[in-house]
């Protein structure tokens, strides 16, 4: 097995492959030598539904219970496990997940939002991410007696600081 490589942005094959090695093998990423800076970043994806089926979330009329609530604690939950469902995450133990959920009659649906922070020597855009995501599939499994016709789209990254990147943000 090739000697782990220290510098995550690149490969001692050449290849420019931060997570295989220069046989081919997936690979963690070393970053013991990067600095610990303050991280955060910003998820966020929606679900469609019909108009009564967010009226029945607004009015706590699902059947399984507190549908925001729940699918708050499971963002949360999900986030900090990333590592665990997401080949070569690394584990950022004391990450700080934060859930937002709105309403929307426009859409109709649930806009769902969560920020993770951690000061580390790697991002967190990958357990907001997953806190969106889950969060949302959360909504989903507890209104779909309700209505299986909803979706769930678009899931992306609208803010990340911190690291040898900077910042990035939406426009």
């Amino acid at each position: 097995m090739a000697a782990p490589d220290n510098d995550s942005d690149h490969n001692p094959d050449g290849s420019g492959l931060t997570h295989i090695d220069a046989d081919g093998d997936p690979r963690m990423v070393d970053v013991s030598d990067k600095a610990t800076t303050a991280r955060t970043a910003v998820a966020e994806g929606r679900i469609r539904m019909s108009p009564d089926t967010l009226a029945a979330i607004r009015g706590g009329q699902v059947k399984k219970g507190d549908v925001l609530q729940v699918a708050r604690l499971a963002g949360i939950m999900a986030g900090k496990r990333t590592s665990d469902l997401i080949p070569l995450c690394h584990m950022l133990p004391g990450a700080s997940i934060t859930i937002d959920l709105d309403l929307d009659e426009t859409l109709p649906g649930v806009i769902i939002r969560a920020e993770a922070r951690i000061a580390g020597q790697t991002g967190v855009e990958m357990e907001a991410l997953t806190a969106v995501s889950v969060g949302l599939l959360t909504v989903y499994d507890m209104a779909k007696s309700l209505d299986r016709g909803m979706f769930i789209e678009g899931i992306r990254l609208t803010h990340k600081d911190g690291g040898k990147s900077g910042t990035w943000s939406v426009d």
